[in-house]
Parts: C-alpha cells; sequence; structure tokens
C-alpha cells in the first residue's frame, strides 16, 4: 500500500465504541464495496467501503465483517477473506493473508470467505436482531446495488423474523466526531493537497488547458503517497468558475479569466478538501480582487461561528447574513430589498446557492447528524462563494476546520488564500 498503515488500535477503538451501542442478542454485518467494471473486461479502481473500514482498517475487495453481541454483552468480531492463492499472487499480486488481517485490524478470528458460510449462519440464527448497513447517506444516489444490498437482500430472505435494524443510526454519530489518528490522516491529506496547489501557481498561464492543470494536480498527490482524487476535481476558468459542479476540465483558460480550483486529496482514505481561486495571468483585476475579497471576508466570519456548541440553523443563517452585506456592496443586491425580502427565500441565494459546510473524513461530504450541535473535533469545510455568471465571475473558498474547545482550527490554513500572496507566488514563476 502507498499510506503508512494506521495502528489497528483506531479500529478497536472505533468497534467498542460502535459495540456499546448495540442491542444485546444482535450482529452487524457490513461487506466492502464491489470492484466497478467499464467494459468488456475492464475494471475501476477499487475504493473500499467507508464504514467497513472504519470498524476493521481493511481495505481489501471481497471482505465481510460480523460484530456479534451476545445476550450477555459479550462482542465477537469475525472477519471473512477472500482466500489468495498462487494464481492469484501471479495475476493480481499479494492479498492479504488472515495473519496480516489480523495484523492490520486487530481481528483474531479471520476466515476465508468460504469456510465462514456457515459461522456466519450460526451467529445470525443466534441473534434477535440484524444490523444491516444500507447507504442512508442524505445525499446518496442509489441506483447501484451494492454488495451491501446483496447482504441486506440475503438476510432478509432467510432471516425474515429477525428485527432489522440500521448500522447508520450508530455510525453517522460516531463517525461524526473525529479520532486523533483521524485527524492526523486528514492534515497529511490537506500537505498532499497544499503541494499540489503551489504546483499549480507554478505552472498557470494563459493558454493552457484545465486538464493540463489537473495533470500537475495528480502528478504531486501520486509522488506524495495519494492514491487519487479525493474527489473529481473542478478546474473552471472564466465564465465555467460559476458552474457549481463543472468537472469537464477541458477548456483553454484565457488571459485574464478567473480560475476556480476545487481538489483534494485522499491519504488512507481520508480526505482533504480546499477550494482556491487564482487569475489565469498571475493578477487579478480589480472586479476580481473586489469579489475574492468580499468571500474572503465571508469565510473568515463563517470559521469563528464554527464553535463548540453552535448548530447548523444558526450556523447557516449566521453566514446568510455576512454575506448580505457583502452583496450589497458588491452592488449585487439593494439594501432595502433585502430589509423587505421574504426570508424564507432570501435574495443573496441568487449569488450563493450551496451550503457553505460539510463534514469531512473517510468521505468527502461526511455522515454526519444535522441534529446535534456542533462538538469538540468535528472537521467542517467551510466554503463560501459569489458566483456573477454575466461578469464570468465566480469565486469560492473553502479550507478544512477542526473545531476545539479553545475555538476552531484552520488545518489547511498553511495553504496560500490572501490575494496578495497568490499573486506575488505567480509573480515568482
Amino acid at each position: 500500500m502507498r499510506y503508512n498503515p494506521i495502528e489497528n488500535t483506531l479500529f478497536k477503538e472505533n468497534r467498542t465504541r460502535f459495540t456499546e451501542k448495540l442491542k444485546n442478542k444482535s450482529i452487524a454485518l457490513f461487506d466492502s464495496n464491489d470492484i466497478m467494471p467499464t467494459n468488456a473486461d475492464g475494471e475501476m479502481s477499487f475504493i473500499q467501503n467507508s464504514d467497513l473500514y472504519y470498524l476493521s482498517g481493511i481495505d481489501q475487495e471481497e471482505t465481510k465483517l460480523a460484530i456479534s453481541k451476545d445476550e450477555n454483552g459479550e462482542v465477537s468480531v469475525f472477519l471473512f477473506l477472500r482466500e489468495t492463492s498462487e494464481e492469484i499472487a501471479i495475476w493480481e499480486g499479494h492479498k492479504l493473508t488472515k495473519e496480516q488481517a489480523t495484523h492490520f485490524s486487530g481481528i483474531e478470528n479471520c476466515y476465508w470467505l468460504e469456510e465462514g458460510k456457515d459461522i456466519l449462519q450460526d451467529l445470525i440464527e443466534k441473534s434477535d436482531n440484524i444490523y444491516i448497513n444500507p447507504n442512508e447517506h442524505a445525499r446518496a444516489t442509489k441506483l447501484v446495488e451494492t454488495r451491501n444490498d446483496r447482504l441486506n437482500k440475503w438476510c432478509r430472505e432467510n432471516f425474515s423474523k429477525h428485527n432489522f435494524l440500521s448500522s447508520a443510526s450508530i455510525l453517522h454519530d460516531l463517525r461524526f466526531v473525529k479520532s486523533e489518528k483521524e485527524i492526523e490522516q486528514i492534515i497529511h491529506a490537506g500537505k498532499i493537497t497544499g503541494k499540489a496547489f503551489k504546483r499549480i501557481l507554478a505552472f498557470t498561464k494563459p493558454s493552457v488547458y484545465e486538464y493540463e492543470i489537473e495533470a500537475e494536480m495528480i502528478h504531486e498527490f501520486v509522488r506524495n503517497g495519494s492514491r487519487r482524487h479525493a474527489f473529481q476535481p473542478i478546474v473552471a476558468s472564466g465564465k465555467d468558475s460559476c458552474v457549481l459542479h463543472y468537472i469537464s476540465n477541458d477548456k483553454k483558460c484565457e488571459d485574464g479569466a478567473i480560475l476556480l480550483l476545487d481538489f483534494g486529496a485522499e491519504y488512507a482514505n481520508y480526505n482533504a478538501d480546499i477550494t482556491r481561486c487564482i487569475p489565469v495571468n498571475g493578477i487579478f483585476s480589480p472586479r476580481q480582487k473586489e469579489v475574492y475579497n468580499a468571500v474572503l471576508r465571508v469565510k473568515k466570519g463563517a470559521e469563528k461561528l464554527l464553535v463548540v456548541g453552535n448548530t447548523f440553523p444558526e450556523y447557516n443563517k449566521a453566514v446568510g447574513k455576512l454575506m448580505e452585506k457583502e452583496l450589497i456592496g458588491l452592488g449585487l443586491l439593494d439594501e432595502e430589498e433585502v430589509k423587505n425580502q421574504d426570508e424564507k427565500k432570501p435574495l443573496y441565494r441568487k449569488y450563493f446557492m450551496h451550503g457553505t459546510s460539510h463534514s469531512l473524513g473517510l468521505d468527502v461530504h461526511d455522515v454526519d447528524n444535522r441534529d446535534l450541535p456542533f462538538a469538540e473535533n468535528m472537521i467542517f469545510t467551510c466554503e463560501p462563494g459569489i458566483y456573477i455568471p454575466e461578469e464570468e465571475i465566480g469565486v469560492r473558498l473553502e479550507d478544512d476546520i477542526l473545531i476545539t474547545e479553545d475555538g476552531p482550527i484552520n488545518l489547511t490554513g498553511h495553504i496560500p488564500i490572501e490575494a496578495e500572496a497568490i499573486e506575488e507566488l505567480m509573480k515568482s514563476r
């Protein structure tokens, strides 16, 4: 593997917190993600199921995890792996042995999938409750049947008299708050992302293509141990800086245009997520800088609100007020109209139409519980933006913020963001 293995104490602690929430006489089941096909005999790169990784540390396809809690509250954990062989090693490379799986996960009961069938059947039969693991992310699109879906279906067909519960109700709360080891991985992903941004500053100039800039990103990611983009990157110049999910990255960067870069590195399955905007020719126009600094002021104000005890509704309401003030200052909103607006349809949404923050972790839009107040060791992005299509100016600025009892800490604050600092760095190309 490219990344340094994480000590299995992290996954042991995660399992302990999870099992404390399980009912007695229960079993929780997790399956790895599929390796998705392309065409003919092609395959996409494998990405592990986040919940399975969170609870086991195993980063290999065809892996099942069973966590059983008996009527007395005693917990047993079982890991089921794809059996390896000399032929598999020749064609696909090394796969985990049982001993290695124990080392990475801290799970003593490791079996091959085939030999574990009877064990799994027996564990389920002794349980009253089965915790299944459907994808219950609020923004999930469920177009493909996953291995977890097939496992859940098998359980319902063969154990219909059992009580079925969802592990998401437990894991969303647990994963919302990061441990020290998780924070370390996210910080490292941010450091790699920062190196890529500095490389981009040195490379970008008029007439380069957006995809060439994307290539500079991935070059720096891979050479620093990241396996991939944390998400499909946005490299959007000119008018496309106003397209929120622009991913074509195929245009020529024109002299005088602004370039919006929304990207991040993955490291050990954890993710960074930043947005920076730079002038293609190295110098912001007066209007670009005016909009840029307005967004930066909103971002700095929003960061101060990411504190223990605040809530999403109060946070979003306060950020909206900050944005209104800046849009009035830019001449985009009328102060009187803002005073008389429908509070359910705020006028600032014309220029700032997305959310300010999302949870960050094993998933870029990490699972969370929006009913909970902000707590120590939650990590949020902070990403206000102003988009003016008629001026071909889209500015979004984003960093990754750790909430602590002593106030917010910007985990990606080492990455240049002040307009003058960006211009200075680009001048030295």
